[in-house]
Parts: C-alpha cells; structure tokens; sequence
C-alpha cells in the first residue's frame, strides 16, 4: 500500500476508533494529530521530554493526549492525537513551562527538533460520525 493512502487509512482508522475514547460524549471538537518520526538514538530523550510536556498540560488543566505507539508496518514511530489549545490555554502552559526551566517560543521549536527526524501535524474535527456528516451535509 502506497504511503500517502495507508496515511488516508490510518486517519480514517483513527477517527472512526480513536477519537471515540478521546473525547467521549462531548461534542465534536477540533483536535491535534501528530505524526512523529524519532531522530535514530533519540527515542527516550524524546519520551522524557513528551512526559515532561504532558506534566506541564495537566498542570494547567490541558485534557490529556491520547499516544499511539507504532507496532509493525508504516514507518512511524507515535501518533497523538491531542486538543487544539485555546489562547489562555496557551499562555497558561507558556507560564508553567517558563517557571519549570523548560525552553518556550522558538527555542523549544529547536529544541523539539533535536528529538525528530520528521513529523506532521493535521488539524481535525471530532468525534463524529457518518450519519452526522450526511446530516451536515444535507
């Protein structure tokens, strides 16, 4: 299976599965995907830093990221699916970060960056289904 539709296939798998213990008996929200491919050696360092992040969330009241852990197949290393971050939301996590040492802005992009070989991000809507979308569409 060609990359780009095995990438169609596990969205797809994702929002039909995953998404439904993400945010269960909520309204569709708008949600983060990322799709990390770790830098060779630099699996634990990037693990430790994730941790630390994920403190950092559920210290400002961030809801927690759901992880996906790559089994065989695809050339992936994680997948998370995770809120999109409203503006206080943001600044709160800046603020704890900041008080914590930890790099924000720029240079936690750099830093971010010495953990991955490649990632992508995709924003989404959800969890939603068919019969939802057929109605929205109508």
């Amino acid at each position: 299976m060609k990359r780009t539709h095995f990438v169609l296939f596990l969205f797809s798998a994702l929002l039909l599965c995953g998404f439904q213990t993400f945010a269960q008996a909520q309204e569709p929200n708008e949600v983060l995907i990322s799709i990390y491919n770790v830098a060779p050696g630099k699996h634990l360092d990037f693990l430790k830093w994730q941790a630390k992040v994920e403190a950092v969330n559920k210290e400002a009241g961030v809801p927690a990221s759901q992880w996906y852990v790559h089994q065989k197949g695809a050339s992936w290393d994680y997948i998370v699916i995770g809120p999109v971050l409203a503006d206080e939301q943001e600044k709160k996590v800046d603020e704890i970060t900041k008080q914590k040492g930890m790099p924000t802005g720029f240079k936690a992009n750099l830093n971010f960056r010495t953990f991955v070989s490649s990632h992508s991000d995709t924003y989404a809507r959800g969890p939603v289904t068919p019969s939802e979308l057929v109605k929205e569409a109508e």
